[in-house]
């Protein structure tokens, strides 16, 4: 199976990030402007957690929180699950799945270098998948 570098490879490194002083308000309009569902969260070049739409819902929204309150630091999550480049992607799906989260930021050498998510995880194998199905069809019909 593919490694992380290689996912990031065809889909790139680009990663969406907010400081942990800013308004939830405003990292939401950024997320909106990219489509993106989360937000790596940085304070001087380190990554210190990640902000999703899924948080800002649970613990702003639901408990009746006005946007214009409160900070991303507030309501990140801080824990973070980071992989590396060098990560297999069974080991994110593994990852992913044991820890019920969706998005892995990715450091190489304790710098952001990317994110992946599921469905990016999911995409990939899929194509590389049918890639080796069609080599193999191909093959097969070849040595007959």
């Amino acid at each position: 199976m593919g490694a992380v570098s290689n996912l990031l490879d065809s889909k790139g490194y680009d990663v969406l990030t907010v400081k942990p002083d800013q308004l939830v308000s405003e990292a939401i309009v950024q997320m909106e402007d990219i489509s993106a569902g989360t937000s790596v969260v940085m304070a001087g070049g380190d990554v210190v957690g990640i902000i999703s739409e899924r948080d800002v819902i649970r613990k702003v929204v639901l408990k009746g929180k006005n946007l214009e309150d409160v900070m991303v630091q507030d309501i990140m999550s801080k824990n973070l699950t980071t992989v590396t480049p060098e990560t297999s992607l069974d080991d994110c799906m593994q990852l992913m799945t044991d820890k019920r989260i969706r998005h892995l930021p990715v450091l190489r050498d304790k710098a952001l270098c990317g994110i992946v998510s599921i469905g990016d995880v999911v995409k990939y194998l899929i194509v590389e998948k049918d890639f080796k199905i069609k080599n193999l069809e191909t093959y097969i019909s070849g040595a007959m």
